[in-house]
């Protein structure tokens, strides 16, 4: 699994952004910090609470010059209709095939329920440079990460970003 200290792994996968682009990691970087935000499902309790968290308190990420991506395997259309009904104005990452899950090593099951490979509900703070400078991952897909201490990681990425 990537931890704090590791470079973070590139990817390009699709980017639900009310029409589906494209999204390269190690393009994105150099403009803040990125955070990427895995969850389980689009349409789900607690993933839909937490997207909407990431949404309430996107200024607050902005304003420490952190972009905000959600991360899952639900295809790039549906993250668009999660968007839509949800009002969330950040990018969500369609992983489909599950290369970003394993790469980041953030893969789950719920044996129960015959859904296997999900993301994780976790968290990472990506610097400039693409080195992860904040990692949170829960084995419990019920517990939310704790989105002040996110926004913190975020702001010491940017502020060590600015002293360079």
């Amino acid at each position: 699994m990537v931890d704090t200290g590791d470079t973070a792994p590139d990817f390009t996968a699709p980017l639900a952004n009310g029409d589906v682009d494209s999204i390269t990691l190690s393009e994105e970087l150099g403009d803040g910090p990125i955070v990427l935000a895995f969850f389980p499902g689009a349409f789900t309790s607690v993933c839909t609470t937490e997207m909407c968290s990431f949404q309430d308190q996107l200024s607050e990420f902005e304003d420490v010059g952190a972009t905000v991506y959600g991360v899952s395997r639900d295809t790039p259309f549906t993250l668009n209709e999660f968007r839509d009904q949800n009002d969330l104005s950040f990018g969500l990452i369609s992983d489909l095939n599950k290369e970003i899950i394993d790469a980041y090593g953030v893969e789950m099951d719920f044996d129960d329920l015959g859904v296997y490979g999900v993301a994780k509900r976790s968290v990472f703070v990506v610097d400039a440079d693409g080195e992860v400078t904040y990692a949170w991952v829960s084995d419990d897909p019920g517990v939310e990460p704790d989105y002040d201490e996110v926004r913190e990681a975020a702001a010491e990425a940017e502020a060590v970003e600015a002293a360079d």
